[in-house]
């Protein structure tokens, strides 16, 4: 039957509707995944960041723990993506199938109502066609009762005319209500002929057409917010894509040789590895003097003693010869010569002479080296420990340079603090005397007076660290005795805190002496320190220059340059007119600073 009918349309509709709110539940959990997923990858790159101001953070100087920095920072981005799928889902799909199927229950109950008030329209107009029917079959039945009783009263001879004439009225009256029956339910017949037609052919077939449409619409609702569900998380590909290119950018900029250099920098002490062991026979006394041409020296009485390992290279002046050694333990004190005046540079040779080296005996600068000991004192603080000097002269030389050029540099830019605050201070009172009524100028003198009493302390600072500093650059290591085979308590309390006991001064010549020790000397086995002098290293580059002209450096600590050729810059102009370059490791000597043109730079090694 039609209502059958209607009773399986609307189970089927409100299936489809069940369908589509299970959709829109399913997408909304996978938005909920997606959120917590990205969560959990952002709480995972949080976690493996390099905490501030930490050991960690200095570790990430290294090209591999970059790149692994670089692949938490596009992890971070790769969250992001998965919390715009989410996002979208929720607003594409979650949002506009919640909203629709909300319209849908109100035009499915549209719908179905429309079609129940029909099938009861219907059902009321057959009722009505009933009751006719029974009316009219009611009143014919009457009518032929009445007909027959007036048939009998005018045949019986025993009834009066008057009985007979009643009898035959009522016969017409039940007559007349038959007809008039009849045409009644004539007309109700009609009519609901009429209204089922028009129910069968019009308005049941309108309402299912209508409940049809409503569901295909669902029907491709429900596709297309698939096919969304897919476009969203296409849409992501590609940046998810830049970011697993990033990560593998970042994997590829890894470089071994770059890391392993920089571990070399950041540990790099600058001493010199000992020398070999001489030997010493004690089966008949031995007179061990020092010489140009041997630089051997008792080891028995704690003394250090100076070894030039033969198998080391690289290293300037043990392995080079003794002019040339002389050179460069002193810089030149006569002027440089002056650049030519000619067009070609090259017809100058060399200018006026180079200056000549202030002779001193080799021997007396390594006797001075051999005989300097640490004091007493400076054992005992070994022993005790404790802080380091402010000089970080406990350090060994490169490792002091690195420390005094970060103090310099925070020293500078504490003085730049001071000096924009004194700047600002300074423009606040100049807006205070053009106008008096914003404030008291004089308010604000006591904070400059202030500012520069900071800012010279400051300055004597740098030039105080910068002095230390310009020792270290200057000379390599600073300190001439380091103390290189310890043993019992000294060396595991504090293997380089001997460093600190040695007190260098500089001599006027240019060459290094240690102060002599006026306490007694420590009765010490052999086996508790043997030290050994330890050779110098090449003085770190601090730039690189240009020759201008061509510059024949014919004599000692001098260098010879070729017009337009590229050095690097060891030691700066100190005033006489000098500066001190390097051609490669074994190469290097003084050039007129008027012949070159120099480009500084802090930071080259």
């Amino acid at each position: 039957s039609l209502q059958d009918q209607f009773d399986n349309l609307e189970k089927h509709t409100q299936w489809g509707i069940d369908v589509l709110e299970k959709y829109i539940k399913f997408v909304k959990e996978r938005t909920e995944i997606e959120l917590s997923y990205a969560k959990q990858l952002r709480n995972l790159s949080k976690k493996y960041q390099p905490k501030k101001n930490s050991k960690e953070e200095e570790e990430y100087r290294y090209t591999s723990t970059r790149a692994f920095l670089a692949t938490l920072n596009e992890m971070n981005d790769y969250a992001g993506q998965h919390e715009v799928i989410s996002e979208n889902m929720t607003s594409l799909i979650t949002g506009e199938l919640t909203r629709y199927v909300q319209e849908l229950k109100q035009e499915r109950k549209s719908h179905f109502h429309d079609g129940r008030k029909a099938q009861q329209h219907i059902e009321t107009c057959w009722k009505q066609l009933e009751a006719s029917k029974r009316r009219f079959e009611r009143d014919c039945k009457e009518a032929d009762r009445a007909q027959q009783y007036f048939e009998k009263m005018d045949a019986d001879i025993n009834v009066t005319k008057a009985d007979v004439e009643k009898a035959r009225q009522q016969a017409q009256l039940r007559h007349q209500m038959a007809e008039d029956s009849k045409a009644e339910y004539s007309s109700t017949l009609q009519k609901f002929n009429s209204e089922q037609h028009e129910h069968y052919y019009t308005h049941i077939p309108n309402i299912f057409q209508k409940i049809q449409e409503m569901e295909e619409r669902r029907i491709v609702r429900i596709g297309e917010s698939m096919k969304t569900f897919a476009d969203v998380d296409r849409q992501v590909i590609p940046i998810i894509g830049k970011c697993l290119d990033e990560i593998t950018k970042a994997a590829e900029s890894v470089d071994h040789k770059n890391d392993s250099q920089m571990v070399i920098e950041a540990f790099k002490s600058g001493f010199e590895p000992p020398g070999d062991v001489d030997f010493e026979d004690f089966t008949q006394p031995m007179k061990r003097t020092v010489s140009e041409s041997s630089l051997s020296n008792s080891r028995g009485d704690g003394k250090s003693e100076p070894k030039f390992g033969s198998k080391s290279k690289g290293k300037l002046w043990p392995f080079i010869k003794k002019n040339k050694l002389m050179s460069l333990l002193t810089s030149p004190h006569q002027p440089p010569p002056p650049p030519p005046a000619s067009a070609s540079p090259s017809a100058v040779p060399n200018g006026p002479q180079s200056p000549k080296q202030q002779k001193e005996p080799l021997s007396h600068r390594f006797n001075e080296f051999m005989t300097s000991k640490p004091k007493i004192h400076c054992f005992r603080s070994l022993k005790r420990g404790g802080a380091g000097p402010e000089d970080f002269s406990n350090l060994p030389p490169e490792q002091r340079r690195k420390k005094l050029q970060q103090k310099v540099d925070e020293l500078n830019k504490d003085i730049q603090k001071e000096m924009d605050q004194r700047d600002a201070l300074t423009k606040m009172k100049d807006v205070y005397i053009k106008n008096p009524q914003m404030g008291d100028a004089a308010s604000v003198d006591h904070r400059l007076a202030e500012l520069g009493q900071n800012i010279e302390k400051l300055r004597l600072e740098v030039q105080k660290f910068e002095g230390w500093l310009a020792e270290v650059e200057g000379r390599l290591p600073a300190r001439n005795e380091q103390p290189r085979r310890q043993s019992g308590v000294y060396e595991a309390q504090n293997p380089s805190g001997v460093n600190s006991c040695a007190q260098d001064r500089e001599s006027p010549d240019g060459s290094y002496t240690e102060e002599q020790s006026q306490e007694t000397e420590m009765k010490v086995p052999a086996t508790d320190f043997d030290d050994e002098f330890d050779d110098e290293e090449p003085l770190p580059t601090i730039g690189t220059c240009k020759a201008l002209y061509t510059f024949e450096g014919q004599n000692e600590g001098t260098i010879s340059v070729a017009e337009g050729e590229m050095l690097y810059v060891i030691e700066e102009d100190k005033g006489d007119g000098w500066t001190r370059i390097r051609r490669n490791e074994d190469e290097e000597g003084y050039v007129p600073t008027s012949y070159v043109e120099v480009y500084l730079d802090k930071n080259a090694k």
